[in-house]
């Protein structure tokens, strides 16, 4: 089968490499539709996070080729969202809503930018979508393909900001991660949705999916203008979904006392520690973390990307080839489209 292969940081090739088969009873051979690069992804293809050379990616759908014996939520011809999560969905993190961070995930790989794919714990971590493929157009299929990280990554945000009706929220990060949190935010009722963007495209799309103001601001600069805009007490919930220093570093400063704060940007440089007296001065709430992807979809977002009511789909702006798998990358480093998807078969 053909897989993207990580060669060295800016560095991808498709090589060609044996099809998965079905390892554990509780596994899943998917035949993949649908893959993308995800912004974590450039992290590594920049070379600020070391990784090995290898296969890669971590969102997709696709069909069912064959399931283990202990298989019972799914069969071969199953359409399904394949998530960068692995729950069992029997074990007590699992239950309490964190499959992201569950103690049977022993075993994954992330390797979604493949014609084909191994999904361990497949009755957990999987999510069926009614029919197949071809009942759907392909912005359709884009939005189910958000379904596997990024809405509900950025839907994460929201619920552990404890976003309700009615809140003043700000977001940082305007890649689709921050996008798909205005879709969440807006969900969940906010009233006024702030994004932080310099970019005229993403600005855009998200006043598009809800946002009420586009802040263009950056460091104290944007601290003052948030505060002028929320009668200097600062938003009720912040979501942070870059995880870089200045934007960590922001959103720590316009939190309002008794706010909280829902991190789902993997952090780098950044160190939390001098904001600790704030956080308590102010009784301020810092949680989040990797998402539950399966438990949000199942619990609204499939739903409300069939009934059209959400379209996070959009935040792929350029479609690509598995074959073109280094144009994907590369156009999303040198920020030439927001989200690349990755065109891998008609399923």
């Amino acid at each position: 089968m053909k897989s993207a292969y990580f060669v060295a940081p800016g560095k991808m090739e498709v090589r060609e490499l044996p099809k998965p088969e079905l390892e554990n009873p509780t596994d899943a051979v998917i035949k993949i539709v649908r893959a993308c690069v995800c912004g974590s992804d450039l992290w590594w293809y920049r070379g600020i996070s070391k990784k090995e050379p290898g296969v890669v990616g971590h969102e997709a759908i696709g069909v069912i080729e064959s399931v283990g014996q202990d298989v019972t939520q799914f069969r071969k011809g199953d359409f399904v969202i394949v998530p960068f999560t692995h729950g069992c969905g029997h074990c007590k993190i699992c239950k309490a809503g964190f499959e992201g961070n569950c103690i049977n995930d022993a075993g994954a790989t992330s390797a979604h930018q493949a014609e084909y794919y191994r999904a361990i714990n497949a009755d957990g971590a999987l999510v069926k979508v009614p029919g197949q493929p071809s009942d759907y157009s392909d912005e359709q299929l884009a939005s189910l393909t958000t379904l596997a990280d990024v809405m509900p990554t950025g839907f994460h945000a929201a619920k552990a900001a404890q976003v309700k009706k009615g809140d003043t929220v700000v977001i940082f990060g305007d890649g689709a991660v921050g996008l798909c949190a205005v879709i969440g935010a807006k969900l969940l009722g906010a009233d006024q949705i702030i994004m932080m963007s310099r970019h005229a495209d993403r600005g855009a799309m998200a006043t598009e999916f809800g946002a009420t103001a586009i802040i263009k601001e950056r460091d104290q600069a944007a601290v003052d203008q948030i505060l002028e805009m929320t009668d200097g007490l600062g938003a009720d919930a912040v979501l942070e979904c870059a995880g870089t220093k200045s934007s960590v570093e922001t959103a720590f400063k316009v939190a309002r006392a008794g706010g909280n704060i829902g991190r789902v940007g993997i952090p780098h440089d950044v160190d939390y520690n001098p904001y600790m007296t704030r956080l308590f001065a102010k009784n301020i709430g810092l949680t989040g973390g990797v998402a539950s992807v399966s438990l949000w979809d199942k619990e609204l977002l499939l739903q409300a990307v069939l009934d059209g009511e959400i379209n996070p789909g959009k935040v792929f702006t350029a479609t690509y080839q598995l074959d073109e798998i280094q144009a994907a990358y590369q156009d999303m480093d040198e920020r030439k489209t927001i989200k690349s998807l990755l065109h891998v078969s008609q399923g």
